[in-house]
């Protein structure tokens, strides 16, 4: 899907378009909110994501004017630094579906983006699917099918699990692990993320004779490999 990102701070939209276009969404990123509204109806965006505070206009303006450019039912989300309780009204209350909070968090944004798209285009967006060899996680209903049989993960594992299978051969820091599975929990044991991990391991048998190794990185976090041959160190 084609969306638009509305911020005054280009490292902002830069981060919010490299996560977004990571599950396959096309993203365009924009500082002022003319430039956007101009663009919109031309460009044929499918969703805005804007910041509450825009450079050149109110954010209550942009919504409106976006609209009337839109397609009919795209959705609108604020990504926003403005927590109080005025702030996300007043962003409701001017036409946005959705109002999330910085600091941006991937696994957060993918999940509401992805959930309001689903709402919007049901005829273009069925339930998601990802398939990694024997895998195939179910986005839609949080299902992971091994070899076709379901697995029963609760649903951080769930989250941790397809985690890993995104950033395969890439090692993942604790840091990043947390804010991506644990989201708004501000504190989790460092043996709980390491008991789900290793449940994770488990449940999924992710083992050398499997083709697939998650090992800790010594003094960093994990990473989860795929093998080129089963069985191979």
């Amino acid at each position: 899907m084609r969306i638009a990102v509305l911020d005054h701070d280009r490292s902002q939209t830069d981060l919010i378009c490299q996560t977004l276009s990571s599950v396959g969404h096309v993203c365009e990123a924009f500082q002022q909110g003319r430039d956007v509204l101009a663009q919109l109806h031309k460009d044929g965006y499918d969703m805005l994501i804007l910041d509450w505070k825009v450079a050149d206009m109110s954010a209550a303006e942009v919504v409106l004017r976006a609209r009337a450019k839109l397609p009919p039912h795209a959705p609108v989300a604020f990504l926003s630094n403005f927590a109080g309780q005025d702030a996300i009204q007043a962003g409701l209350a001017c036409g946005a579906d959705d109002y999330l909070l910085k600091p941006l968090r991937r696994g957060e944004i993918v999940a509401r983006v992805q959930a309001l798209l689903r709402r919007a285009y049901p005829d273009r967006l069925g339930a998601e699917q990802f398939k990694y060899g024997q895998y195939v996680f179910d986005i839609g209903c949080n299902r992971l099918l091994s070899n076709g049989s379901a697995l029963e993960l609760t649903q951080k594992e769930f989250a941790l699990a397809l985690l890993f299978f995104r950033n395969i051969g890439r090692p993942l820091s604790r840091a990043y692990i947390h804010d991506e599975v644990w989201v708004r929990e501000s504190s989790v044991p460092s043996r709980t993320l390491d008991t789900h991990v290793s449940r994770v391991r488990n449940k999924l048998q992710l083992k050398l004779e499997n083709g697939y190794r998650l090992a800790p990185v010594y003094s960093y976090g994990y990473l989860l490999e795929k093998l080129a041959q089963p069985g191979a160190a």
